[in-house]
């Protein structure tokens, strides 16, 4: 009889425990913080890096516009145009990551030239035409990549020589100097205080 009586208590306490969770001050406190929903700042929290120091910031800001003033300069000039779209994008990769390896000289120079040299190829393959500039886009990639040359803007440049159709023998000279330009404003914002070390490498 008292085995009975045990077997019921015992019985009884297992499906009580089994059927509801015991709740406690402590695991009531845990559920709470697992169901709270995140706060705003926690919901827009980024994993981008953090912002450089305002010191770097104003010194790439006016080294960009100087660089690029002086090729908007170079072109009234010379009667030209000197700064085209691409150039403002090498520009804010020159001084605004100049330790990538996109923004270094042999990048820069290179690549800006090896594509424009792509798109005139295309140009003289395929006429100028939207399907021509894409190509030439895409194949531009390929050959900055072969040339170990990585420079994106310059994708760009070889759309813009498919769908303008500028004369070879000027443009591709300009297009040089323009990135020389750019480069040696590079250097100088690598001797500023607030700058960083440019170029990481020539070749």
């Amino acid at each position: 009889m008292f085995s009975a009586a045990f077997w019921w208590v015992f019985s009884s306490v297992s499906a009580d425990t089994n059927g509801d969770a015991i709740t406690t001050p402590e695991t009531s406190t845990q559920q709470e913080t697992v169901a709270r929903p995140k706060t705003p700042a926690k919901a827009l929290a980024s994993k981008a890096p953090p912002r450089p120091a305002w010191g770097v910031i104003v010194t790439a800001t006016l080294v960009s516009v100087a660089g690029l003033v002086a090729l908007a300069g170079i072109g009234e000039g010379m009667d030209r145009v000197v700064l085209i779209p691409p150039l403002a994008a090498s520009a804010a990769l020159v001084y605004g990551a100049p330790g990538l390896p996109l923004s270094q000289p042999r990048s820069v120079i290179g690549g800006q030239f090896l594509s424009a040299l792509t798109g005139f190829v295309v140009l003289w393959i395929a006429g100028g035409s939207v399907w021509g500039a894409a190509v030439a886009g895409g194949l531009a990639l390929g050959v900055m990549q072969m040339a170990r040359t990585p420079h994106s803007p310059a994708a760009a440049t070889a759309v813009i020589v498919v769908a303008t159709n500028p004369e070879a023998a000027v443009f591709l000279p300009l297009l040089v100097l323009a990135t020389v330009v750019l480069v040696l404003f590079g250097i100088i914002a690598g001797r500023t205080p607030a700058g960083s070390r440019y170029p990481a490498y020539w070749w």
